[in-house]
């Protein structure tokens, strides 16, 4: 059986979703990160960077969230959650899955913990790599927001969900804190007050695989 190392919250959610979303059996293993177990000695051996999440199946492990995402659409094309290999759609689809991982993620976690990336202590020079760090990926979700004007449909890929909004959910969501207007040079506030990146976030919140891992993951902004 499938088996995704986890935390509430964190990158697994996507993974999580996606296995909710293709009705796959599945083992949930918690890693606690109040008590530092993804840097134990037991997970660092599954994943020796010591982030979440990890997915195992059979002799296989796997950590990096587009990888494991990759892994489980190309074990279930039927599933239909990523568009056919060699296909243009599936380059376009290479690409966002790629931005999503490799140019906003990134930034986030810059926002989050911005003390990783300075050595000042000083709170105001913190406080202003966080603000600078905001408005960076304001300029990211416009970016998103644009390309869900231009295309046509309801999803990333138009008329067809797929990892990607799911992608897109989780890493919008953890912009909920942001304030500012989107209109300006100030940084932008939340992905929910996008024209069209605010209704995208609620029609993957409303789809039941998300609910149950809302529940299951006690994510109460999002449980309806």
């Amino acid at each position: 059986m499938l088996q995704l190392h986890y935390f509430p919250s964190n990158a697994s959610f996507t993974p999580h979703v996606l296995l909710e979303e293709m009705g796959l059996p599945f083992e949930l293993k918690l890693v606690d990160r109040t008590q530092n177990a993804h840097k134990s000695a037991e997970y660092l051996k599954l994943n020796p960077n010591g982030l979440i999440p990890v997915l195992v199946d059979g002799d296989l492990v796997l950590y990096e969230t587009a990888a494991i995402c990759l892994h489980l659409t190309d074990s279930h094309p039927e599933k239909n959650l990523a568009p056919a290999v060699g296909t243009k759609q599936r380059a376009e689809f290479y690409k966002w899955l790629m931005w999503m991982t490799n140019t906003l993620q990134p930034a986030m976690v810059m926002y989050f913990y911005t003390d990783r990336y300075t050595s000042s202590t000083d709170p105001e020079v913190l406080a202003q790599i966080t603000a600078k760090t905001q408005e960076r990926v304001g300029g990211m979700l416009k970016q998103l927001d644009e390309h869900l004007a231009a295309n046509g449909g309801p999803w990333m890929m138009g008329q067809t969900f797929t990892v990607l909004d799911v992608y897109a959910f989780m890493l919008g969501r953890w912009t909920r804190g942001f304030k500012g207007d989107p209109s300006s040079t100030q940084p932008a506030r939340s992905v929910a007050a996008w024209p069209h990146l605010g209704p995208l976030m609620e029609r993957v919140r409303n789809r039941p695989s998300v609910q149950r891992v809302a529940v299951t993951e006690a994510l109460k902004d999002i449980a309806g």
